[in-house]
């Protein structure tokens, strides 16, 4: 059997929130066991990947290492170091990104960056965010790690990147270039990170505005898990479909049938 791979998903697919959805741990468990190449694919550029690994094991799931982990903010600097080699950036965001930058040859400025660049992070006021326009006015491109929306939930503490990027794309007219899933940008930096071809990978989630999507747009075969954001009810309404849907990673077995 020629070499296949998987890009999953975490929060919905593993774990929801601070809980461990059942299965998920047996899951990682197997791939381990039967050296299935995985990474996991996280939105979430604030948080580091030792932090990451770290929410595993508090979890009970154990042998997961950083090389396990890819986030929007490495692909972030992935796509600048590529692009843009040696280019400064003016950042609102927090640890996982701002160590991916520097650890890519980013420069952070607090003054006339080549870039504006937009992350998860919970010190933003709107200082800041007229900061961030001034600069874009001024000639600084916008990027955005993700557009993730903000949960919509009473008492929740961070606005989301997509409520703030509104605010500096309104501001200053310009729409950002956003990096994380489903844009191709991080799928692809994700396939090359793992050494996968198109036909080789197959990605997991439990969103079809994000996982399923992103994975079809780069011809990667899809599996959508019903143990997070996705209604089964809704599913077919989409105009594209997964190449499966399950309740839950549990009920994924190997080899999948296009292996």
């Amino acid at each position: 059997m020629k070499k296949h791979g998987l890009m999953i998903d975490m929060d919905g697919v593993i774990y929801a929130g601070e809980e461990l959805i059942k299965g998920g741990d047996v899951f990682v468990q197997r791939l381990l066991d039967e050296n299935i190449p995985f990474t996991f694919l996280s939105n979430n550029s604030a948080r580091s990947r030792r932090q990451a690994v770290e929410k595993l094991e508090k979890l009970g799931i154990r042998g997961v290492t950083e090389e396990h982990i890819y986030t929007s903010a490495m692909a972030t600097a992935a796509f600048l170091k590529d692009e843009f080699p040696g280019c400064s950036a003016y950042v609102l965001g927090e640890g996982g990104l701002l160590k991916s930058l520097e650890h890519h040859g980013i420069r952070l400025v607090e003054e006339r960056p080549d870039f504006v660049i937009l992350g998860e992070g919970d010190d933003f006021d709107l200082k800041k965010v007229r900061t961030a326009i001034d600069m874009i006015l001024d000639g600084a491109r916008f990027i955005a790690t993700n557009r993730d929306p903000t949960p919509r939930k009473p008492g929740w503490n961070n606005l989301g990147i997509a409520a703030t990027a509104a605010m500096i794309e309104e501001g200053s007219g310009r729409e950002a270039f956003v990096i994380g899933k489903p844009s191709p940008v991080m799928m692809r930096s994700a396939s090359i990170y793992m050494g996968l071809k198109p036909e080789e990978t197959t990605v997991i989630g439990d969103t079809m505005e994000t996982d399923i999507i992103g994975g079809l747009y780069m011809g990667f075969k899809t599996i959508l898990v019903l143990s997070g954001i996705a209604d089964k009810e809704q599913v077919n309404r989409y105009a594209y479909k997964p190449s499966l849907v399950v309740d839950s990673v549990d009920q994924i077995k190997f080899p999948l049938t296009w292996w």
